[in-house]
């Protein structure tokens, strides 16, 4: 697998990160055991850096590799808004995955610069770990335009995480031409870039070549975040960018595993969940949870949300 640099002044990563949500209790789709498993199988496969965040709830999941595997970068991200939510962030990232210095660390799910503003306490927090050695890269994950764009002008900043595909999906304030140009804006300014939602959260991922195609014809990108929860999915995803021959049948048996979120019966409509979906996918009916199926990326953000477990990707 070929080797990037994050930007002009990011680190030197493997071009595929392992995004953890995939094996995080998040999405629950395997145990902590099996996750653990993939995210080892990926590492012996060249992927040197994994990607989570403080809300996927899997540092723990996460600690045992990373003792294993001491060379593993890790991102981490958190919503904080304050100074002190932002330390309190970083110290359990730092004591739950046994760590000293996280590799990079994000503000999460930025929108635009009145965003950024309302964070203004977290970020200078950022920038004061970074002065002291506690963290080596910040930055931004985001999945709008404005975001993009007003976390390249953000003082300090050398990473964005944006959300791109091929068709644009998930993209919450405008077109994927939209994103583009933003994404063009912050590579002509230095910033490091690694796409998330490549798939569209499993929409595209009957198209997989052109999907990774389309990334890696993106200049401004250098490197993308893959969710994967299985060791085929690992194999077949590092075949593709390697240009590697895939069997039929490693093919179909990723390519027609379809996913979905599930919603109980038993859900209470207490609206936890419309209100947590940054992608507006999901409304009230009737007292009931119901899903815009076209809308939704299967990030398992609203899972977390409902007191009643109502919510599952499977």
């Amino acid at each position: 697998m070929q080797r990037v640099r994050l930007g002009l002044k990011g680190p030197d990563v493997s071009e595929i990160c392992f995004g953890s949500l995939a094996i995080s209790p998040l999405q629950g789709r395997v145990s902590e055991k099996q996750g653990q498993e993939i995210l080892r199988y990926a590492v012996t496969k060249g992927i040197d850096w994994v990607d989570t965040a403080e809300i996927y709830e899997n540092y723990n999941q996460l600690n045992p590799v990373l003792k294993d595997h001491p060379e593993l970068k890790v991102v981490t991200k958190s919503y904080s808004v304050t100074s002190e939510e932002l330390f309190n962030s970083l110290e359990k990232a730092r004591k739950q995955l046994d760590r000293e210095i996280i590799d990079i660390f994000l503000l999460h799910e930025q929108e635009s610069h009145l965003t950024l503003k309302g964070h203004a306490q977290a970020w200078n927090a950022l920038l004061e770990a970074k002065a002291k050695g506690l963290v080596k890269y910040i930055g931004i994950s985001t999945h709008a335009i404005q975001g993009v764009k007003a976390g390249a002008l953000q003082p300090g900043l050398d990473i964005i995480h944006p959300l791109i595909n091929y068709q644009g999906l998930g993209i919450i304030d405008g077109s994927l031409k939209g994103m583009l140009e933003a994404i063009g804006f912050a590579s002509e300014l230095g910033i490091g870039m690694y796409a998330m939602k490549v798939f569209g959260g499993g929409h595209l991922a009957r198209h997989p070549e052109r999907a990774l195609k389309f990334i890696r014809s993106i200049p401004g990108v250098q490197a993308m975040a893959l969710g994967m929860s299985s060791i085929q999915e690992v194999d077949f995803n590092l075949a593709l960018i390697s240009g590697k021959e895939v069997t039929e049948e490693l093919r179909n048996s990723i390519i027609h595993r379809e996913r979905k979120l599930y919603i109980a019966d038993w859900c209470q409509g207490c609206g936890n969940c419309v209100r947590t979906c940054p992608q507006k996918a999901l409304y009230l009916k009737d007292g009931h949870a119901c899903l815009h199926g076209e809308g939704c990326i299967l990030c398992g953000y609203c899972g977390r949300s409902c007191p009643h477990f109502c919510l599952k990707i499977v």
